[in-house]
């Protein structure tokens, strides 16, 4: 049998989607043709592998097996014509975590050709990473990861809360993070999407949280402000606009550490990748930044 790589790109892009409008656009084609690649794709292997319907796209039971494999039979496609074609191009790296400013770090370890792109949140750049579309992702790596995907631990950074000079607990030298569950945690988007602020306020019992749009560190900060009971988390060292009317105060017993980490697909070709691994390596040992205290510092549960 004889796959059609653009058939089976289609079919994982509308898997990923369960939305014929949104992996069409990806493609640059209209609905009509993506929906014939799937047809086409469904006929050579004789089952349905998408339900269309009033309620929108979900996979069927044959579609939901063939989907890991599809996206290894892709990221084998895009190895073998790296490995001929593409030697000399840059890294392509997505960050993710833009507010915690993942460049910050990544720019200490560049020692080879970097194109950095901006993904929006863990499971796009592992989409991306797996459809082929960038060679690796840097940010907090959580479960669930799909199958197909590695990574490495990079840096623990201490975080700071930060808060408006308003704030009841502004004149602070330094707080416990239980000290700010009658406080409000404000987040750049819906909680459930940011897996460390999300397990923060449940390990030390915040329960009022407010959430914003993530325009921007700056759009985010302003949002900080408007309620004196606000704050939020950010790595210690991240310079704060000195017109903001802010606070950045460290946390400790425990002090927590934010875990950035450099993701691939476990069969990748570019060669500036090993390089990239190492140069992160040499970069941690230099700066000690895997150093961790469990019984002075807070990681969440890797479960």
């Amino acid at each position: 049998m004889d796959l059609d790589l653009g058939q089976v790109h289609a079919f994982v892009l509308a898997a990923d989607e369960l939305h014929f409008g949104r992996a069409a656009g990806r493609l640059a084609l209209s609905q009509q043709a993506l929906s014939k690649r799937i047809a086409r794709l469904e006929s050579l292997l004789g089952v349905r592998l998408l339900e269309r319907g009033g309620q929108g796209v979900r996979l069927t039971e044959e579609g939901g097996r063939f989907l890991e494999p599809a996206r290894l039979a892709l990221a084998a496609g895009d190895a073998a014509t790296a490995a001929v074609a593409h030697r000399d191009r840059p890294l392509r790296v997505d960050v993710w975590g833009h507010l915690f400013a993942p460049m910050r770090t990544l720019a200490q370890v560049a020692g080879t050709a970097l194109e950095p792109g901006h993904g929006r949140d863990l499971p796009a750049v592992a989409a991306a990473l797996l459809h082929g579309g960038i060679d690796a992702g840097f940010g907090r790596v959580h479960p669930p990861l799909p199958s197909g995907l590695t990574h490495r631990l990079v840096r623990l950074e201490p975080v700071d809360t930060v808060l408006s000079r308003d704030h009841p607990l502004a004149t602070a030298t330094e707080l416990r993070p239980d000290q700010l569950r009658d406080s409000v945690l404000w987040a750049p988007a819906a909680l459930d999407r940011l897996d460390f602020l999300h397990r923060f306020a449940d390990r030390f019992g915040v329960t009022a949280r407010a959430e914003g749009t993530n325009l921007g560190l700056a759009h985010f900060l302003t949002g900080l402000t408007a309620d004196p009971r606000r704050f939020t988390l950010l790595p210690a060292d991240l310079p704060l606009p000195k017109s903001a009317g802010l606070r950045s105060i460290p946390l400790t017993r425990p002090s927590p550490l934010y875990a950035w980490s450099l993701l691939w697909r476990s069969e990748t070709a570019h060669p500036a990748l090993d390089r990239l691994i190492t140069s992160c390596a040499a970069q941690a040992r230099r700066s000690r930044w895997l150093e961790h205290d469990p019984s002075r510092d807070w990681l969440p549960d890797p479960s």
